[in-house]
């Protein structure tokens, strides 16, 4: 059985980002998960059933300590002798697209899943550029998991076409609508849940699930709701995520309102959101950028209304009008407006079943792992 390596920096996204899929290879390669170390990582080793091996790496901008991963991961790649090295987020894609190459492996992958870099300037966005280039430079081939994306790539001349190619109809894993499915919910559990929260059975709750960070848009989804609580007294915003003051801080605005409002209602991490999914009315999430955004898909499954930004991925997850509306980026004018009116005209805006076919469709998560399959299968031809 040919051996395959899947590399991520963070044990949270070997499981989080790819829940399933490596169990899923495993039937056909010998699934290895590399990762930084601890125990998220012997937690993916359970869930996955594969082996896995830790490799210190960091999210940071950190030239010795990467210096030191790239030489881990050559001695495990020529240790491990692989088949194919498949990669995952910014960090594990450089180390370990430069290991692979030099150590000799013959299919070099990388996943494209968003590029922070878009949101650089100055010498930073230089060095960033570069870095990007090196990674594409050392893969044999490239998944954007969306067209825009792919678009972005191009336009940026990071690489050439015949590198690249998308996987199905983009995302890196799809969505498991048996899993999301709002029909595990009954009302009586919903309204408890509601009850708990301190949200009434009248309010209209709007929910972002996600990072809690300026390039999630969240400076901007707190002035639009601080509008719309000025005008509806029945109106909440439920924020499921954690902050990262260090990596990309909040205005002090928008921190003052959520800790100070009892309006908004920030619940922290969880680790499973579908019951809050399932007491939501929609989605809002203004992103900055994003690869291809599983809340999107996952809310879609849950029957929710979407409010997303014109940015790709989103753009092509939500079908405006059909199962969601798109907006300008960092436009919270726009954002308030398609709040209002989905306030206003809830009833009569969409389906709450077409927004749940669309994802069935489309991004079911056994179609994206039998298109991945069939792509490994392609490279052994």
């Amino acid at each position: 059985m040919k051996k395959l390596i899947r590399v991520t920096t963070i044990p949270n996204s070997l499981n989080g980002l790819l829940t399933g899929q490596l169990n899923y290879m495993n039937q056909y390669y010998d699934v290895v998960g590399v990762s930084s170390g601890g125990k998220n990582l012997i937690k993916v080793e359970q869930q996955e059933g594969i082996r896995v091996i830790p490799v210190a790496l960091t999210r940071k901008i950190t030239p010795l300590q990467d210096i030191k991963a790239v030489y881990h991961l050559y001695k495990v790649f020529k240790t491990e002798k692989p088949f194919i090295v498949h990669s995952h987020t910014p960090k594990a894609g450089t180390t370990a697209m430069l290991a692979a190459k030099l150590a000799g492996v013959p299919h070099r992958l990388h996943t494209i899943a968003g590029l922070p870099l878009l949101e650089a300037t100055g010498i930073k966005r230089t060095v960033l550029n570069l870095v990007e280039k090196i990674t594409y430079a050392c893969a044999t081939k490239i998944y954007p998991n969306s067209f825009g994306l792919q678009d972005i790539i191009l336009q940026e001349k990071f690489t050439t076409k015949s590198k690249l190619k998308v996987i199905g109809n983009g995302s890196s894993n799809g969505i498991d609508t048996s899993f999301f499915n709002p029909e595990l919910y009954t009302p009586e559990a919903n309204t408890k849940l509601r009850e708990s929260l301190g949200f009434t059975a009248e309010d209209i709750v709007f929910t972002f699930v996600g990072r809690l960070v300026a390039d999630k848009g969240i400076n901007e989804l707190i002035l639009a709701f601080k509008k719309l609580a000025a005008l509806k007294n029945n109106v909440k915003l439920l924020l499921v995520g954690t902050f990262e003051t260090e990596l990309d801080p909040l205005n002090k605005e928008s921190l003052d309102f959520i800790y100070n409002n009892n309006t908004v209602l920030g619940i922290g991490w969880q680790d499973d959101v579908r019951p809050y999914f399932a007491i939501s009315d929609a989605l809002t999430f203004p992103s900055y950028r994003e690869g291809f955004p599983n809340v999107v898909m996952q809310a879609g499954a849950m029957k929710l209304y979407s409010i997303v930004t014109d940015i790709n991925g989103c753009n092509e997850i939500i079908k405006e009008g059909v199962n969601g509306t798109i907006i300008p980026v960092k436009d919270a004018d726009a954002l308030f407006s398609k709040m209002l009116q989905f306030y206003e005209q809830k009833a009569t805006l969409y389906s709450p079943d077409k927004c749940r076919e669309e994802m069935i469709a489309n991004y079911e998560r056994s179609y994206v792992w039998q298109q991945l399959h069939k792509e490994y299968i392609s490279l052994e031809k």
